[in-house]
């Protein structure tokens, strides 16, 4: 006899602040997805943002789906707003890869889609303050990539020489952040990466 299993998956807005967890087993105390909503047992964030990172992320009790969204043939968009003017020259870098450092070795980035955004992200204000503009301007730039190295593209936006001030996922695959407002979690019946 086949038992089928029903899954449940969710889209959420991961707030600034918070691990992309359920679990957290060191001393300090840490704000994890759990506080967010009432999701089902075996309930699993596919892929990471880390603390000081927003935006869409992707929950499921399926292994198999979250195999297919963390493979390689599925894009991930990212809004990097970055410490200063970025240049044409410097975006064309990060499309060509950039080398940045993984696990202790050098590494180069594969090609990716990468642009500068011309009108602000109207994105909600995030929990903390990042800086103001007397402390010099600032700029968005849209990314996208397929893999996923830890911390990957706040270091890819530093060897071209503009550090992130503030990154949002805000696509996986055709699934959108859209509306979401920080913090916001909705069920969806799958994912269509």
């Amino acid at each position: 006899m086949t038992t089928i299993i029903d899954h449940h998956h969710f889209i959420i807005f991961k707030p600034f602040g918070y691990l992309s967890q359920f679990t957290y087993n060191l001393k300090r105390n840490k704000k994890l997805l759990g506080e967010l909503h009432d999701f089902p047992e075996g309930t699993m964030a596919i892929g990471r943002l880390d603390e000081d990172s927003e935006g869409l992320l992707l929950l499921t009790t399926d292994g198999m789906m979250s195999e297919i969204v963390r493979s390689k043939k599925v894009e991930k968009e990212y809004y990097a707003q970055v410490d200063g003017l970025i240049t044409q020259e410097a975006v064309d870098k990060l499309k060509e890869g950039v080398e940045i450092g993984f696990k202790g070795t050098k590494y180069i980035t594969r090609k990716c889609e990468a642009y500068i955004v011309t009108d602000k992200p109207d994105f909600p204000e995030r929990g903390r303050k990042i800086r103001d503009e007397r402390h010099g301007p600032t700029a968005w730039v849209s990314i996208t990539v397929t893999e996923g190295k830890f911390r990957q593209v706040r270091k890819m936006t530093a060897a071209v020489g503009f550090p992130t001030l503030r990154l949002v996922r805000v696509r996986v695959g055709d699934v959108l952040l859209g509306n979401l407002q920080p913090g916001e979690v909705q069920q969806v019946e799958g994912f269509d990466v």
